[in-house]
C-alpha cells in the first residue's frame, strides 16, 4: 500500500501545477522575446546600468549557457545571464536581467529574507535528500521505533518547505525592485513596463507552484505518518 497509495494524487497535482507554471513562463518569455526595446539596450547593458544606478560596482555581469538559466550568485558576486538574455535587445530579456539585478540589490542592502534563504540552503538540501529515506525506514521497521524515523523525516522535509516559502518574498521583492529601477531610469516605456510585469509575473508563478508542490508533498508525508501510527 505504501507504493500504490491514493495519496499519490497529491504528488500528481503538484507535478501538474509545476508543469503548467513552467510552460506558462516559457510561453510568455518566447512571446515577448520578439518585442525589441525602444532603448536598444541588451540584457547585459541594462543589467550594468541598473547596478550602477543602485551604487553597485563589485558585481560582474557574465554570460552563461542555457535558456532562462539566469541567476545571481551572492557568493562570487556575479550576475549570470543566459544566452537568451545576455545579448538580446528584447523587452523580455531586459525584464529578466533587471530581476536578477533585483537580487544583487537585495544582497547589497542586506535584505533579511535573502539572507535567511541563504542560511537555509544547506539545511533544505539535506532535508530534501534525507527525509524520504528516513520515512521509508520508518515504514519497514518495528512499531516502537517507526514513528521516530517518520517524524524526523517530516521535520527535515519541513525545512525544505520552509526554504520554498521564504523564497517567495525574495522573488517578488526582486521583481518589484527591478520594475522600480527600470521605470525611474527611463529604460523602458510605459507599454514596455506592462510587458515586463507580465514576464516577471509568469516567472513568479513558477516559485508559487514549487512551494505549492512541496506543501502537498509534506501533507502526503504527514498523512502516511498518521496511517503508520
Amino acid at each position: 500500500m505504501f507504493f500504490f497509495d491514493p495519496t499519490y494524487i497529491l504528488v500528481i497535482i503538484g507535478a501538474v501545477i509545476c508543469l503548467w507554471a513552467s510552460q506558462h513562463v516559457k510561453h510568455t518569455f518566447e512571446k515577448y522575446q520578439s518585442v525589441t526595446s525602444r532603448s536598444g539596450l541588451t540584457g547585459s547593458e541594462a543589467a550594468e546600468r541598473i547596478l550602477r544606478a543602485n551604487g553597485i560596482y563589485d558585481v560582474q555581469v557574465r554570460q552563461v549557457s542555457g535558456n532562462l538559466s539566469d541567476h545571481y550568485d551572492p557568493k562570487h558576486k556575479t550576475l549570470n545571464l543566459s544566452d537568451s538574455t545576455y545579448g538580446s535587445r528584447s523587452v523580455a530579456a531586459i525584464g529578466v536581467a533587471a530581476h536578477e539585478c533585483g537580487h544583487a540589490i537585495q544582497d547589497n542592502v542586506r535584505y533579511a529574507p535573502l539572507n535567511l534563504r541563504g542560511a537555509l540552503v544547506p539545511v533544505a538540501n539535506f532535508g530534501s535528500m534525507a527525509a524520504w529515506p528516513l520515512i521509508i525506514i520508518g515504514f519497514f521497521i518495528g512499531t516502537e521505533t517507526a514513528m521516530i524515523f517518520i517524524n524526523l523525516g517530516i521535520i527535515l522535509f519541513s525545512a525544505a518547505v520552509l526554504f520554498q516559502l521564504v523564497t517567495l518574498p525574495v522573488e517578488f521583492n526582486a521583481s518589484a525592485r527591478a520594475v522600480k529601477t527600470l521605470e525611474s531610469q527611463g529604460m523602458l516605456t510605459t507599454d514596455e513596463l506592462v510587458i515586463t510585469k507580465k514576464v516577471l509575473s509568469a516567472a513568479a508563478l513558477t516559485y508559487v507552484a514549487g512551494a505549492a508542490a512541496m506543501i502537498l508533498q509534506l501533507l502526503r508525508i504527514i498523512m502516511l505518518g498518521r496511517r503508520r501510527r
